[in-house]
């Protein structure tokens, strides 16, 4: 459902998207060279004693980092624009629906849902497409490039690479199956909070009338309480997710130095390639991070998404006529009677 709604809103934004990519790609190219250019200049110049060196490629990596700067904001600009004109128009699809609706696809519904659905949904969908333009189009060029390069650099200290990227997809894999159906009842819950609430301003009246206040309070007490339980359920999991990350990118920082200083001991891996691989082990594991959020996201809004097309793809049960009848032919005339006379009213053209 989730790709489905994208396809759909997101085709008329072609353009705009491919530029964001190649943005995306330059910034993330041009993040993936500094390591090597600091490598360099750690080796050949602040070993030697070459100052000339430093400042050249010091200059250099300036330079880059002005490039990725640059790439980086115009990719945040044109995925902000993007993401947010594709909210603006399931947004407005779904009220162009919703106003084709009989009393009884309302009913269906319920008007609290149909609220949630135009509002929170719908921002749910427009979040992820914002952070999948500034977040996941980076993360997969950046984990396969610091591969590359680290592979590059020290073959066999790549091997802690091998036991690194395994392990974080399991467990990111894992929490993310126990979050779906979290994600489902929570906006379940919310239409609830939603129709209590709707249901008790409408009827503050009727409720003063009858002294059904505490009534009315222990209700919108138990709907909130029971969305909350469920929000925090939720955040356990999302909690547990970042230590297990933290703690997996710690023990490999650990052994990539450690089997790394064996490395320069043998001489087999000088010292700015050792800095290097640990710049590349982050990169690589700041990517697998950035998809980990995106994972997080991804079935709260793939529930938002279902709730959307559900909408989108009823169809009213009063269908409009074909030939509706927008005028009257004949014309009548209205006569008053009193009680004596009778008053023939002007004839009404209409």
């Amino acid at each position: 459902m989730l790709i489905r709604l994208l396809r759909t809103y997101l085709r008329p934004y072609r353009k705009p998207i491919l530029l964001l990519v190649l943005l995306q790609f330059l910034q993330t190219c041009a993040t993936l060279y500094l390591p090597t250019l600091n490598a360099h200049i750690i080796d050949n110049g602040v070993v030697k004693g070459d100052t000339g060196y430093i400042l050249s490629f010091g200059a250099l990596m300036i330079g880059i980092s002005l490039v990725q700067v640059v790439c980086n904001t115009g990719a945040v600009y044109f995925g902000a624009r993007t993401a947010s004109a594709v909210g603006r128009d399931i947004r407005g699809a779904i009220f162009d629906r919703v106003q084709s609706f009989s009393t009884r696809e309302v009913g269906q519904f319920g008007a609290p849902s149909l609220i949630t659905r135009t509002t929170n949904d719908v921002q749910q969908v427009q979040m992820l497409t914002l952070m999948t333009f500034t977040l996941l189009v980076s993360a997969p060029i950046m984990c396969v490039g610091g591969i590359i390069l680290a592979l590059g650099l020290d073959v066999p200290l790549s091997a802690v690479l091998v036991a690194v990227v395994p392990t974080l997809t399991i467990c990111v894999t894992l929490i993310v199956r126990r979050l779906r159906p979290l994600f489902r009842a929570m906006q379940v819950r919310l239409d609830a909070v939603n129709r209590v609430l709707r249901e008790q301003i409408t009827g503050n009246r009727v409720i003063r009338a009858f002294v059904r206040d505490e009534y009315e309070k222990d209700r919108f007490r138990k709907a909130n309480s029971d969305l909350t339980e469920m929000q925090l359920r939720t955040g356990n999991l999302l909690a547990l997710m970042f230590p297990v990350v933290m703690t997996t990118v710690n023990l490999s920082s650990i052994a990539v130095v450690w089997f790394g200083a064996h490395r320069i001991d043998s001489g087999g891996m000088q010292i700015g390639d050792l800095t290097a691989f640990l710049a590349y082990l982050m990169q690589i594991v700041m990517s697998v991070m950035m998809a980990t959020f995106m994972f997080m996201m991804v079935p709260r809004a793939e529930v938002c998404a279902e709730r959307i097309e559900e909408v989108l793809d009823t169809e009213s049960s009063v269908v409009p006529p074909l030939a509706p009848v927008t005028e009257l032919r004949r014309h009548g005339h209205l006569e008053i009677r009193g009680s004596g006379s009778a008053t023939r009213a002007p004839r009404n053209p209409y």
